[in-house]
């Protein structure tokens, strides 16, 4: 829904990916203030708003391309390696709020076959279990997790700093948000971590939840 006036500004992404016999398939989508503003489909993401340059957006998106062509070829090794007939969906959710009076919210949350299962702490830059009861593949994830800087330290980074500029910088002008922004945009780095959340999660869950 649109943003009024009294409620906050907000930038979030969506990445759902599901894996089937060592077959990775990704859709997602992003939006900037209740627009929206990056779609996601298959191997091929697009600007649908221009937040960055025709220069900058295509290397954008050379690192979208790489880090999905990665993904995919670790799915399918380890496949080889520990076959499966299961379907997993792993679900990302993240972003970030900006409130009227100038405080700010931000959030990573994912979920496992529709059900809750990390979710990122962002003051402290830990992740938290949410599955509800004893998992192995729950904590094996998150112990993976917690030992990488880009989905730790960077993460919080692009929650707490960069997202929230982002929203600054469109509190600050006034009307919709138009084809003359160049507030940058750190997409890569946000799929960037996504990519090592795939690699302790999704290929991992290929194994049919036994570490």
């Amino acid at each position: 829904c649109p943003a009024s006036l009294a409620a906050p500004l907000a930038f979030t992404m969506l990445q759902l990916t599901r894996v089937y016999k060592g077959n990775s398939m990704f859709r997602g989508n992003a939006s900037l203030n209740g627009q929206l503003s990056h779609v996601l489909e298959g191997n091929n993401v697009t600007q649908v708003i221009p937040l960055e340059s025709p220069d900058a957006w295509a290397r954008r998106q050379d690192e979208v391309i790489a880090y999905l062509g990665n993904f995919r070829q670790l799915v399918m090794l380890f496949n080889k390696e520990r076959p499966t007939d299961f379907i997993h969906h792993l679900c990302c959710h993240l972003g970030c709020r900006l409130y009227p009076n100038g405080t700010a919210q931000s959030f990573y949350e994912v979920t496992l076959n529709r059900t809750a299962f990390l979710s990122f702490h962002v003051p402290s830059a830990t992740w938290e279990r949410r599955w509800p009861g004893e998992l192995p593949v729950a904590a094996f994830a998150q112990a993976q997790l917690m030992k990488y800087p880009i989905t730790t330290q960077d993460l919080q980074y692009f929650l707490n700093t960069t997202c929230v500029s982002l929203l600054q910088a469109q509190s600050a002008r006034t009307g919709p948000v138009s084809g003359r922004s160049r507030t940058p945009l750190v997409l890569g780095l946000v799929l960037g971590s996504l990519g090592l959340l795939g690699m302790a999660l999704g290929i991992f869950l290929c194994t049919g939840g036994s570490c």
